[in-house]
């Protein structure tokens, strides 16, 4: 009988918080472990811990790619002249780039705050610390990515995970509250503007028809316009085009190389074109990462 009772309270109290611990979002996770450190380099350097943690999410894919694991490299900072320290190398806007490796993700972090002191970034620190848009605009403005949509993916991380609410003391408090930040998510899908066309972020785990459904569109028509032939779970962060894409690329663009975790497709998606339009430009081209692809 004793045994069985320990079995009981096993089952009743233990096994399902294993089981929902196995169901653990890595982006909440990465959240978890991370928010602290964000937080510490707000106080230190004056960047928002919400535009820290979102573009470490971002960057490293929730610290699951290669060079946040292998590296330590939370942030995608290449080597630039100044650094002497060890390196990795990935493909991102050419093939076989040059990264910055480090011993931890507390260095990574530190050498990113060092990273926006630097001149080029100046512009950052005239905007409240709490205004995480202009923040992530001026991200993209001041050259930090070359992605046309890298503020809107921010942007949309941002408010997805509440995670404005690490920028404040009083956030910080509300969210120190059990499970607020998991309450705070949001389950819609804002329509944004982009090079002119109109389209949504996709979130974790999102689909095609999940979408469509939430939207009150046709998925036929969301898989058209995206250049999908059937339902399927889409690239976090990734657009999700509402009408047709374009045969032309964004900002008088010509070339983009196809980088880690991103195919001829990914390329489509993030300066809105139509892939038959890459794969006329591109006939021989190999979809893997390290390929440098026309854009026109």
């Amino acid at each position: 009988m004793r045994l069985l009772r320990k079995y009981l309270i096993y089952t009743l109290l233990i096994l399902p918080l294993t089981i929902q611990a196995a169901k653990r979002n890595p982006y909440q996770e990465y959240i978890d472990t991370y928010s602290e450190m964000a937080i510490e380099q707000q106080k230190a350097h004056g960047i928002p811990a919400s535009i820290t943690l979102a573009q470490g999410l971002l960057e490293s894919r929730a610290g699951q790619s290669s060079l946040a694991t292998e590296g330590n490299n939370h942030f995608g900072i290449k080597c630039h002249n100044e650094w002497r320290g060890d390196t990795l190398l990935r493909n991102d806007d050419a093939a076989n780039e040059c990264f910055r490796s480090y011993v931890s993700a507390a260095e990574s972090f530190e050498d990113h705050s060092r990273f926006l002191l630097r001149k080029r970034y100046a512009p950052l620190f005239k905007h409240d610390v709490t205004d995480y848009a202009a923040w992530a605009k001026g991200l993209k403005k001041c050259g930090y990515a070359t992605d046309p949509n890298y503020a809107t993916r921010l942007i949309t991380i941002i408010e997805r995970y509440a995670l404005y609410l690490f920028d404040t003391e009083a956030g910080r408090r509300s969210e120190e509250d059990a499970d607020f930040i998991h309450n705070m998510l949001r389950s819609t899908h804002p329509v944004r503007r982009s090079r002119g066309l109109h389209c949504v972020i996709a979130s974790p785990g999102d689909t095609y028809s999940s979408i469509a459904k939430e939207l009150g569109i046709k998925t036929s028509k969301l898989l058209k316009y995206n250049d999908v032939d059937k339902d399927r779970e889409i690239k976090p962060w990734e657009e999700v085009y509402l009408e047709e894409k374009r045969d032309t690329p964004p900002d008088g663009l010509s070339r983009a190389t196809i980088g880690e975790g991103e195919s001829i497709h990914s390329i489509a998606q993030r300066f809105g074109m139509k892939l038959s339009t890459l794969r006329r430009l591109n006939p021989r081209a190999a979809d893997r990462p390290g390929t440098t692809l026309r854009l026109r």
